[in-house]
């Protein structure tokens, strides 16, 4: 017999999440995690990496204190303080996520999961810490195991904890390098180089196709790099790094750009050219579990090809996002406790915390027109709003896209102070089917920097009221 309803491996933000509704629906669970409870999100990605972006928002801030009537003597930083800080950050929800598991009743096995052929599902076999092996098995079991930095040592892109670094590296360094060439500006590279431009380091970002962002809206990927640029971060687009070599103050990235070779030197490289799903070494193989392209594949429910076994997050493919992964883990969970809950894909949001930040959600204008969709596009710049300029922050806008001829909002994208706070709004407008009615018709309270969202939506429609 099934000593568990539900075995979830992996215990990120999809994984812990799942385990709690599993919990909650009367579900007897248990949890399999190799590292520290939270996964890489909680433990080396998302939380503490937003902890470091606030400390270097808010030195950068110091040096703009005349534009509010303010001064400041001595100002400085603590470097070994910033991360110790971002470290403790990771700590508290690391605990926080312990609590919960006692809270909701969830056994916690520490070790190694790896999968075999069973009844229901799949058997579950762990090495635990200390060296024995336990045999779990379930009704289902679900596959959280995420993702990995990806490497590509064939150029020598592979971290080494000294001159070439992954997320781990760049989030708890000894000492801060004054340089750095950072491989990749999605989310994760321009991250690193926007806290790191903040302490004052040189930055070169290298990006292999012809613009920043390239998953972003076209308008808001050149108005980033302009904003960027003026921080003083300096960009290499449509670029293909041919060889990283390590060299006596630092390393050496080789480029090569519309097929002139060139050369980078810096104390240290960052390495952010994306993640490879941790699904190998799992017994996937012998399941016979199917994977595209090194993702697990599943259906609407998260359920892969082997009966009884589940896959959500990083693990099963794009967006790799947390929220994501809760998302799936929740509705999984559901699925799995005998909920029929609607098709797990739902509009999710993508968001970038630099300076500016950058959200987005639905699709981009250049994907809609691809799709031949004829579409009415609205802009509203921060520059106009009371709000923003009271603030200090007027840099950046919103955008806008509908569709022309059922007048559904289908995308919305923005740049700016807080706008992955406000995108939310729009995540919910399109996930209720809003139209531009909708958008149009709901009341923005004033002074806020949301109602840049309203005028977006009027400018499309020809009925902007503030410029």
């Amino acid at each position: 017999m099934a000593e568990f309803d539900l075995i979830v491996i992996g215990s990120g933000p999809g994984g812990y999440v799942a385990a709690i509704r599993a919990s909650q629906l009367g579900q007897k669970v248990a949890i399999v995690e190799r590292e520290n409870l939270g996964g890489i999100c909680l433990n080396w990605g998302c939380i503490p990496t937003k902890a470091l972006l606030k400390s270097g928002e808010k030195y950068e801030s110091l040096s703009h204190l005349k534009d509010y009537g303010l001064s400041a003597d001595k100002v400085g930083f603590d470097f070994d303080a910033i991360i110790a800080r971002s470290r403790g950050v990771a700590k508290q929800l690391n605990q926080g996520v312990g609590f919960l598991m006692k809270k909701n009743k969830i056994e916690v096995i520490e070790g190694d999961a790896r999968l075999e052929k069973g009844g229901a599902a799949p058997k579950v076999v762990i090495k635990l810490k200390d060296g024995k092996s336990r045999n779990v098995e379930a009704k289902a079991v679900m596959l959280a195991v995420g993702a990995r930095a990806r490497a590509l040592p064939q150029i020598g892109l592979e971290a080494d904890d000294d001159k070439i670094w992954a997320y781990r590296e760049a989030l708890a360094p000894k000492k801060l390098p004054k340089s750095f060439v950072v491989i990749g500006s999605g989310a994760i590279g321009l991250e690193f180089a926007s806290f790191y431009r903040a302490l004052g380091s040189e930055v070169t970002v290298v990006e292999a196709v012809d613009r920043i962002m390239p998953v972003e809206d076209e308008e808001i990927s050149k108005a980033a790099q302009k904003a960027f640029e003026k921080r003083g971060i300096k960009f290499k687009v449509g670029a293909k790094v041919t060889k990283v070599s390590k060299t006596a103050s630092g390393v050496k990235v080789e480029i090569e750009v519309g097929g002139k070779a060139e050369s980078l030197e810096a104390e240290v490289c960052i390495s952010a050219v994306g993640i490879t799903a941790n699904t190998d070494g799992i017994g996937l193989e012998a399941l016979g579990v199917e994977l595209d392209r090194g993702h697990i594949k599943t259906d609407s429910h998260c359920l892969t090809n082997v009966k009884g076994l589940y896959a959500i997050g990083d693990c099963a493919g794009a967006p790799w996002l947390a929220h994501k992964a809760s998302h799936e883990g929740i509705h999984a969970a559901e699925h799995i406790a005998g909920f029929k809950s609607p098709n797990v894909h739902s509009p999710i949001a993508g968001c970038t915390y630099t300076t500016p930040q950058v959200a987005s959600v639905g699709v981009t204008e250049q994907a809609a027109k691809a799709d031949k969709r004829e579409v009415k596009v609205g802009r509203f710049p921060f520059r106009v709003n009371g709000k923003a300029i009271a603030s200090g922050e007027t840099e950046g806008f919103v955008k806008t896209i509908f569709d022309a001829k059922t007048g559904a909002l289908i995308g919305a994208h923005m740049i700016g102070a807080e706008v992955t706070e406000m995108i939310q709004g729009y995540v919910t407008a399109i996930t209720m089917e809003a139209t531009e009615e909708d958008v149009m018709g709901t009341v923005y309270p004033h002074p806020t920097m949301s109602e840049a969202m309203h005028e977006a939506a009027l400018d499309a429609y020809g009925r902007v009221i503030h410029i």
